[in-house]
């Protein structure tokens, strides 16, 4: 078999055929070819700051990672993200792993921009999931690849049925306690997140770690699969222990990698920067 390193030059093969090596290349996009980034459709969470960070909001279909140590508010800003978009007219589904819904619905009532109907109207709803287990006979301690398939097909089947639009299942590492293999733990966040992209829904799935934890994530797999990655920890300052907010990853938008000092109040999640030298910005993010 003839070969030319040469990128001009055709190559011929043992059969006699020639080639060219340009017929393997892909064309690189051009700058008339590309879409602006301001014609990419945003899920607006409806957290100010957060679409501050985020150039408009997130790229719609994009599965994040949120994740974090204990206590940093990973599940009221999901909530509230769910929420805003409920408001807006994006249906939204959460997936509880370890917390009943009616605790969780006790949880967000307090908060000033939640409103009951949204639920008896249809536009927000809370599923436990070891209700689906029970439902789909999901009964092994540990799960394979056959379960794996039937549960992302379950959770897949709900977003189609209703027309959810935004899903946050917290928490993500609950679920992968009982898949063990990072192979299969990847193809329950691949399979999942490439269907639901499909469909246009937004998710977040929560990631539970450790404050000293060198990854984003448990496991380490879902934070190279996940279109986004959000990080909230604590910080102590001056005898205060602050919650912040980073985004470190997003695709499909430009975003600030500055890190945030986070504050939870009954008017919803509010952002501010955080300076270096650990100081903090007197003006709203």
């Amino acid at each position: 078999m003839n070969v030319s390193t040469s990128s001009g030059c055709a190559a011929e093969t043992a059969s006699g055929h020639s080639y060219s090596p340009q017929a393997f290349r892909r064309p690189m996009p051009s700058k008339e070819r590309e879409a602006p980034e301001e014609r990419v459709e945003r899920c607006i969470t409806g957290i100010e700051g957060l679409d501050n960070i985020l150039n408009g909001g997130i790229p719609r279909g994009n599965t994040i990672l949120v994740t974090g140590a204990v206590g940093t508010g990973k599940t009221s800003m999901c909530l509230e993200f769910l929420v805003h978009g409920a408001l807006d007219g994006d249906t939204g589904l959460f997936v509880s792993v370890t917390e009943s819904s009616e605790k969780l619905l006790k949880n967000i009532i307090p908060y000033d921009f939640f409103e009951d109907r949204l639920v008896k109207e249809g536009r927000l709803h809370f599923i436990d999931i070891p209700v689906m287990y029970d439902r789909l006979g999901l009964d092994k301690p540990v799960f394979d690849y056959e379960e794996i398939h039937i549960l992302t097909d379950a959770i897949v089947g709900l977003v189609r049925e209703m027309r959810i639009r935004r899903l946050v299942v917290d928490s993500i590492t609950s679920v992968s306690y009982r898949l063990k293999s990072e192979e299969i733990i990847r193809e329950f966040v691949l399979r999942m997140g490439a269907a639901l992209s499909a469909v246009g829904c937004t998710t977040l799935l929560v990631s539970e770690i450790s404050p000293s934890h060198e990854r984003y994530s448990t496991y380490g797999v879902e934070e190279a699969i996940a279109d986004g990655i959000i990080v909230m920890g604590n910080l102590e300052r001056r005898g205060d222990l602050l919650r912040t907010l980073q985004v470190v990853k997003m695709r499909g938008t430009q975003h600030s990698r500055t890190k945030y000092v986070l504050d939870l109040t009954t008017t919803g999640v509010l952002l501010v920067p955080l300076l270096k030298g650990g100081s903090i910005a007197t003006g709203g993010a």
